[in-house]
């Protein structure tokens, strides 16, 4: 009897085996070949169906760290305070994600971005004031005044919606306010579900938006002595040190992140990129910022990482030495400008005469690459694209007021 049983059981383990082989058999590729079970277990059930429908973004999971400490999906994907809620194959998920869901376990690196141009500043940099409430404006203008408190961009008007919405606000929008309360979205640098701080440290995430001609950083990078040292050795850097860990012999050549936000050596983590800043390089005339000499201190803290004071102290000399002269340039043109629209030379609507367009390029993206060039060691932007055409635009200015009085006295 005992013998038969035994038997029995094992042929039904024998059936019940041959039948999940044919029934896996007949199962799609991409259902076999599904990531480990540690895997699936911190994913949960999403992963099932998303394997089949999206499985780019299974396997970009798979990488992150959150899925190293078995973070599942409801995680991140469940409504927070402020946020609706949808019920999808039985779960309560939220209906869009903001920077309220990462929030939850990084509030301090929120609350620094939030107070950082990144924030409101940068969103209303396109559409002014209107789509932020009163506190929120009050909150961005102690830190940056004027800059949220504005019209909206009249470049930005005249080019239109189509310009505004898959040009401008593409890069705008990591400071979009948004229904549930907060501002922006940490998906613009780190991605949505690989959520990578290596990915973070790339020049090229920084490019996206901070790059051409009137905010050239990427270029500028890629020319500097940092650039090429970087693009040299990047495979043998350790892109993915946590933050508050980072050392040289992780990263021995800077990117963007290095200077405006990392620790480095035991340096303070930061995600306010004004923190290290001590000039408004973007205006057309660059004044020291209100926290000028600690912004100062602390970028140069971070480079006596790498270069002796002296180089430092030399470095900045001629680097502010650029503003000092494109500032000046720059106050010229505007004088220009001034006197034309005194004399009734040119209206008081703003891009309807071409020589409001020549000014603009003079300071908005001459002036501006010839001070990020000097700050990030770029001497072509210093020089070719920066002061040979502040040159260049201002004796074209001047041509173009000559005819304009002329014209009024034919």
């Amino acid at each position: 009897m005992l013998f038969r049983n035994v038997f029995i059981a094992i042929f039904i383990g024998a059936a019940l085996v041959v039948a999940a082989l044919l029934v896996n058999h007949q199962r799609p590729t991409i259902e076999v070949q599904q990531p480990s079970a540690e895997f699936v277990r911190a994913s949960g059930k999403c992963a099932e169906c998303h394997l089949r429908e999206t499985a780019a973004v299974v396997h970009q999971y798979s990488l992150s760290r959150h899925a190293s400490v078995n973070m599942n999906c409801i995680d991140c994907h469940r409504p927070v305070e402020g946020q609706q809620g949808i019920e999808h194959r039985g779960f309560t998920i939220a209906k869009s994600l903001t920077a309220a869901n990462c929030r939850q376990c990084h509030p301090t690196e929120y609350d620094q971005f939030v107070r950082s141009r990144h924030g409101a500043p940068a969103w209303a940099a396109v559409t002014g004031a209107e789509d932020f409430t009163e506190e929120q404006i009050a909150a961005a203008e102690k830190y940056h005044p004027g800059a949220v408190k504005r019209g909206a961009n009249q470049l930005a008007l005249l080019e239109g919606p189509g310009a505004r919405e898959k040009g401008c606000m593409a890069c705008h929008n990591i400071g979009k306010p948004n229904p549930d309360g907060t501002i922006g979205t940490c998906t613009q640098c780190h991605a949505r579900h690989q959520t990578s701080v290596a990915l973070a440290r790339s020049p090229q995430t920084c490019g996206q938006c901070h790059m051409g001609p009137d905010h050239s950083q990427l270029e500028i990078f890629n020319e500097s002595k940092h650039g090429v040292l970087f693009a040299a050795g990047r495979d043998q850097m350790n892109l993915h040190a946590r933050p508050k860990e980072l050392t040289t012999d992780d990263m021995s050549v800077p990117t963007c992140a290095t200077c405006h936000m990392s620790g480095l050596e035991g340096m303070n983590v930061t995600h306010d990129t004004t923190e290290r800043l001590s000039y408004w390089l973007f205006a057309a005339v660059s004044d020291k910022r209100p926290t000028y000499e600690q912004g100062r201190n602390k970028m140069q803290e971070l480079c006596l990482k790498c270069h002796t004071r002296p180089s430092i102290d030399r470095f900045y000399a001629e680097a502010e030495t650029v503003v000092e002269t494109t500032n000046q340039k720059v106050i010229k043109a505007k004088e220009l400008m001034d006197k034309l629209y005194a004399e009734n030379l040119l209206t008081k609507e703003s891009f309807d005469e071409p020589i409001e367009f020549v000014y603009f390029d003079l300071w908005h993206y001459y002036g501006r690459t010839a001070k990020h060039g000097a700050f990030m060691g770029g001497a072509d932007f210093v020089q070719w694209h920066g002061n040979y055409e502040l040159l260049a635009k201002q004796i074209e200015l001047e041509h173009m007021a000559a005819e304009l009085r002329a014209a009024k006295h034919e």
